[in-house]
C-alpha cells in the first residue's frame, strides 16, 4: 500500500470515529436526548420493542447518527437502507424477514417509498406481519408471515411528502432544529482532534459561524480550512486562515454562499421583493425547486431573511441590507404578511 492510500485510509476511519456512539457524546438536540432516552429506558425496563420513530428536519443535522445511537444504546443491530433503494415489495420483504427482535431498520428519504412498497409495510409497522401473495389469477392466495417486533426509524428532509397514512403509523416523531454557533464549535474542535488538525478556538469560532448551523458543512469547511493552513500558513487553522478560506469560497460571516445571495438578490431586484412563487424563482436562479425549498429555503427562514406567503417568497428588510439592497416596503406587501 502506498503513502497516499494509507493516508486516504486513515482520514476515512477518523471520519467514521467523528459519529458519537452514545447520547453523551452527541453534540447538541438537548430535548431530542432527553425524551429519547426515557423513550428508550421505558421500552427497556418493558422488555419491549421501541416505537417506531420519525426524524425530519433539513440535511446534515444528525439524523443518521440518531439512529446508529440509538442502535447502540438498546444494544440492537440496525439496517440502513433508503426509500429509493426499496423498489419492489421484494426487497422490503426480504430486509424484514432477515430482522431480529428488537432490531432497528433505519430508512432515509423515507419519502421517496414507492407507494405499492408503502403499503406493505402499513402491516409490518402495525402488526408485526407480512402479506404476501402466492401464485396468480384466480388461484392466488394470500398468507401472513409473523416478523420479530422491530423498530423502524425513518428520516426525512420533506415530511410534506409524507403521506398521512404512513406518518401516522410513527409513534415518536421528532423535528432536529439548526444547531447554536457554540455546539458547531465544539463539534469542529472534536473533529479536528480526531482528523489530527490543529485548530485554535478562534478559528473554530470563525468555521462554527459561517456553517448555516450544520455539523455536516462545519466538517466540510474544517477540512477545506486546513488546506488553506497546510499551503498559505504553519499548518494551524487560526482566525484569520478560517476568514481566508471561507471568504474565497464565498461564503459570508452569516453562512450564506454565492446562490443565497442571488436568491435574495434575484427576489428583490427582478420581482420587487416578492411574493414570487418557487416555480419562477427556480427558473430564475437556474436551481430545481426541491433544491432551492430543502437547501436554501430552511436556514433563510431561520435567519428571518425569506417568508412565505400564498402567493409567493418574499424578502424580507434584513436580508435586503445584507446584500446590500434597498427594499421598499409597500401596503401590498405589508397585507400579504396578513395572510
Amino acid at each position: 500500500m502506498n503513502t497516499n492510500d494509507s493516508t486516504n485510509e486513515k482520514e476515512a476511519n477518523a471520519f467514521e470515529g467523528l459519529r458519537p456512539r452514545r447520547f453523551d457524546n452527541f453534540i447538541g438536540q438537548a430535548q431530542i436526548k432527553k425524551n429519547l432516552k426515557i423513550h428508550i429506558e421505558a421500552a427497556r425496563a418493558r422488555g419491549e420493542s421501541l416505537e417506531h420513530l420519525l426524524f425530519y428536519g433539513p440535511p446534515g443535522l444528525g439524523k443518521t447518527t440518531l439512529a446508529n445511537i440509538i442502535a447502540g444504546e438498546i444494544g440492537a443491530d440496525i439496517k440502513i437502507t433508503s426509500g429509493p433503494a426499496i423498489e419492489r415489495p421484494g426487497d422490503l420483504a426480504a430486509i424484514l424477514t432477515n430482522l431480529k427482535a428488537h432490531d432497528i431498520l433505519f430508512i432515509d428519504e423515507i419519502h421517496r417509498l414507492n407507494k405499492v412498497v408503502e403499503e406493505v409495510l402499513y402491516p409490518a409497522m402495525e402488526d408485526f406481519g407480512l402479506d404476501i401473495i402466492i401464485g396468480k389469477g384466480p388461484s392466488a392466495r394470500s398468507i401472513r408471515l409473523d416478523l420479530p417486533k422491530f423498530t423502524l426509524i425513518g428520516a426525512t428532509t420533506r415530511i410534506g411528502l409524507l403521506s398521512a397514512p404512513l406518518r401516522d403509523r410513527f409513534g415518536i416523531v421528532n423535528r432536529l432544529e439548526f444547531y447554536a454557533p457554540e455546539e458547531l464549535k465544539q463539534i469542529i474542535i472534536r473533529a479536528a482532534k480526531a482528523l489530527e488538525i490543529e485548530i485554535d478556538e478562534q478559528g473554530a469560532v470563525e468555521i462554527a459561524k459561517r456553517s448555516r448551523g450544520t455539523p455536516r458543512i462545519a466538517i466540510r469547511f474544517l477540512r477545506r480550512a486546513r488546506d488553506f493552513a497546510q499551503v498559505k500558513g504553519s499548518g494551524k487553522i487560526t482566525n484569520q486562515l478560517g476568514k481566508e478560506c471561507l471568504d474565497s469560497m464565498e461564503v459570508d460571516e452569516f453562512g450564506l454562499d454565492k446562490i443565497d445571495r442571488k436568491y435574495l438578490i434575484t427576489i428583490i431586484d427582478k420581482f420587487g421583493g416578492g411574493p414570487v412563487g418557487v416555480e419562477t424563482l427556480s427558473a430564475g436562479i437556474s436551481e430545481e425547486v426541491e433544491t432551492i425549498e430543502d437547501v436554501y429555503e430552511p436556514y433563510l427562514m431561520q435567519l428571518g431573511f425569506i417568508e412565505r406567503t400564498p402567493r409567493g417568497r418574499m424578502v424580507t428588510l434584513s436580508a435586503a441590507n445584507h446584500v446590500g439592497r434597498k427594499l421598499k416596503i409597500d401596503k401590498n406587501r405589508q397585507q400579504e404578511k396578513l395572510f
